[in-house]
């Protein structure tokens, strides 16, 4: 490697959590004397950090080789993240790809990197037994200078029937509270505004703190902790499964100095019947209860949802059940699922397959539901002054933001604003689904 002119280039795909853990593999990169590039320049490593939630993960996995080929042909290929761990010897055929590193051996790339050469044949693999994958390593990415993703916890001991996520990244282990609180400390000196709080299951933090499977600290003792850290003008939850969500979590978002009132929350089914087959840990009635709890003390929160369709034995009833379950809740929007088969889980053997076409016009139908339920949630805010984070980018002459509770506004781009927080009035919904917006009087005094 000596002979290389050190460069990388990195692509994420997937989650928040994938876009913390390669945020840290590129510091290591970086301190090793490695300069950061675009994916699309000639590098001499490129790191693909790959999901394995989607059914594309094997296409999207091959399509970002092909780019990092085709800015350099001898650049070295490697493939880490989920998708890694799950089908190593697969990934090492795809025509390209020089080393594969699993859930283990991702945060050692440097120590794999020195006599690795560009593969005629099949990639190195090097993968643990996911039952190895007991350790926590902390990460938080930097990606825009506005916000930061804040990796808290890892893995999952939940047997959801669909999910391979638990065998992707092994047992729910966490962060240390001191630990959390340091990169906390650290983001804030770069004078970024918002942390995101990420990881699989992040609702049992604490667990695995201290390598043992007890709690010695809850998710509520790390966020009162969090809700201390000077500098950090916004937190916010990335996601929380509801029977984790507890009242005293809510009230503490409701009073907090820093966290914001979104929440969001996975559901995956309406109907009872099939989350009993999915071996979620609720039923509706307690989702119910978690959203009027919130809508309770904290009238214009954004909650967003997760939900499945076409899951086996989803019947147009059942499906129905969700429809109506989900329209008669008081919820923001939701990110809608397609159910695919996936190798190694419970629900792939299970009867009642539903067939692709109806899977897909479920989809649809969920997501017309989603616009309408934003919508309706982004007029009830308008002709309210409150604070917008403004991002960096300049799309069109445009800048883009959103309030502390997930409304996307927009006005004509001024780099004086970037990664400012702005007093401002909601006017109107636009064609485009973002919301206009005016100097509000308060911000005008906070000028004089």
């Amino acid at each position: 490697m000596s002979t290389f002119q050190r460069t990388a280039a990195y692509h994420t795909l997937g989650c928040k959590l994938n876009f913390a853990e390669t945020s840290t593999i590129a510091r290591q990169l970086t301190d090793a004397g490695y300069d950061k590039v675009s994916f699309d320049e000639k590098a001499n490593i490129y790191v693909i950090n790959t999901c394995s939630v989607t059914e594309n993960a094997d296409r999207e996995c091959k399509l970002h080789v092909k780019r990092a080929m085709k800015a350099n042909p001898d650049g070295l290929v490697v493939i880490v993240g989920c998708y890694a761990q799950l089908k190593p010897e697969e990934i090492s055929q795809i025509e390209g790809v020089d080393l594969v590193l699993g859930a283990k051996e991702k945060f050692n790339i440097l120590s794999y990197l020195d006599d690795l050469e560009k593969s005629d044949n099949e990639g190195i693999v090097h993968s643990c037994e996911i039952e190895e994958t007991d350790f926590f390593i902390g990460s938080y990415s930097i990606g825009d200078r506005t916000r930061a993703f804040l990796k808290v916890q890892d893995g999952c001991d939940y047997k959801c029937t669909y999910c391979t996520i638990p065998l992707a990244r092994g047992i729910s282990r966490s962060d240390t509270i001191e630990n959390v609180l340091r990169n906390a400390t650290e983001i804030a000196a770069r004078d970024i505004k918002e942390i995101v709080l990420t990881g699989v299951n992040i609702g049992d933090y604490g667990k695995g703190e201290f390598g043992n499977k007890r709690h010695e600290h809850t998710f509520l003792d790390l966020i009162s902790e969090l809700d201390r850290v000077e500098g950090i003008e916004r937190i916010r939850i990335s996601s929380i499964e509801p029977n984790l969500l507890k009242d005293e979590s809510i009230e503490l978002v409701s009073k907090s100095r820093s966290f914001v009132p979104h929440f969001h929350i996975p559901l995956q089914s309406g109907c009872d019947d099939l989350l009993k087959k999915m071996k979620r840990r609720y039923l509706t009635k307690l989702y119910n209860d978690r959203v009027n709890k919130i809508r309770e003390v904290m009238p214009d929160a954004a909650i967003g949802v997760d939900v499945i369709v076409g899951f086996p034995g989803e019947t147009e009833e059942k499906f129905m059940e969700t429809y109506n379950f989900l329209n008669e809740l008081p919820i923001t929007y939701l990110h809608v699922f397609t159910y695919s088969e996936r190798e190694n889980t419970e629900a792939a053997e299970m009867e009642g397959v539903i067939l692709v076409a109806e899977r897909k016009k479920r989809n649809k139908m969920l997501r017309i539901l989603s616009e309408k339920k934003k919508m309706a949630f982004y007029q009830t805010q308008l002709g309210k002054t409150l604070p917008v984070l403004w991002e960096h980018e300049n799309k069109d002459g445009k800048m883009f933001g959103f309030t502390e509770n997930y409304v996307r506004v927009q006005k004509d781009f001024d780099p004086a604003f970037v990664n400012q927080i702005e007093f401002l009035n909601l006017e109107k919904i636009l064609s485009d689904g973002t919301v206009s917006v005016q100097s509000s009087y308060q911000n005008f005094l906070a000028k004089a």
